[in-house]
């Protein structure tokens, strides 16, 4: 008798079996490749059937957001600054793997008010602000600093997934990025920047800017705190 787990036999379904196929999907092919006829195809199901779990192509979208949202740990015990700048690289990574995913985490709150949004995608500011209150801030401030540290976050985010490399074999800074297409007295800056911005690390500059944003953030703290 077999194991349960015999080549060919169906998974069986379940809102985390649906989203975690949608999320391969996405992975591999980007969003627009998600569609209820196309994710029965991966799972070998009717897609009229998927209704169960997802009731439309948004309800899959904001269940994508709370999946990947839901790897996201804030860790308890930790200094203030020690646990912003670990969840930063964490969501980092997380950004990294899934990379398709990124545009819903920052648009699809848009649609939808805070009160109604899936727990698992509000649950990170609730952890934060819990976090950001313990270490002494009003729960005002609290607030002032996650909008702050999420906006940068986002920011860094969004940007490092536009750092393309045209020709990565290229040894000349300006080849590599395409730079030499832009008219040399246009844009003197940027070429002439060519070479950091081939050496280009995420992590490197992520840190860089959670120094200057937490520095700046906790000035604020002590008059606070007392």
């Amino acid at each position: 008798m077999g194991n349960g787990n015999a080549a060919g036999r169906k998974p069986r379904l379940s809102r985390e079996t649906v989203l975690s196929a949608a999320l391969e999907l996405v992975d591999e092919e980007g969003l627009e490749a998600l569609t209820m006829r196309r994710l029965g195809q991966r799972l070998g199901r009717d897609p009229m059937g998927l209704y169960r779990y997802a009731e439309n192509r948004a309800a899959l979208l904001d269940g994508l957001t709370e999946l990947v949202l839901d790897q996201l740990a804030v860790p308890e015990g930790m200094d203030w600054q020690a646990t912003l700048r670990g969840v930063a690289h964490d969501l980092r990574r997380l950004a990294l793997r899934h990379p398709h995913v990124v545009p819903l985490l920052v648009t699809r709150p848009l649609s939808t008010p805070l009160g109604l949004r899936p727990p698992g995608t509000v649950r990170p500011l609730e952890q934060i602000l819990g976090l950001l209150i313990g270490a002494g801030f009003t729960p005002a401030d609290a607030l002032h600093v996650y909008r702050a540290y999420h906006a940068f976050l986002y920011g860094h985010l969004l940007n490092e997934l536009q750092e393309f490399v045209v020709d990565p074999d290229e040894t000349e800074a300006v080849l590599r990025l395409g730079l030499h297409h832009l008219p040399a007295k246009q844009f003197p800056q940027l070429r002439a920047l060519a070479p950091v911005l081939a050496d280009y690390d995420g992590a490197e500059e992520l840190d860089q800017g959670l120094g200057i944003l937490l520095s700046g953030l906790a000035a604020r703290l002590p008059s606070r705190a007392g």
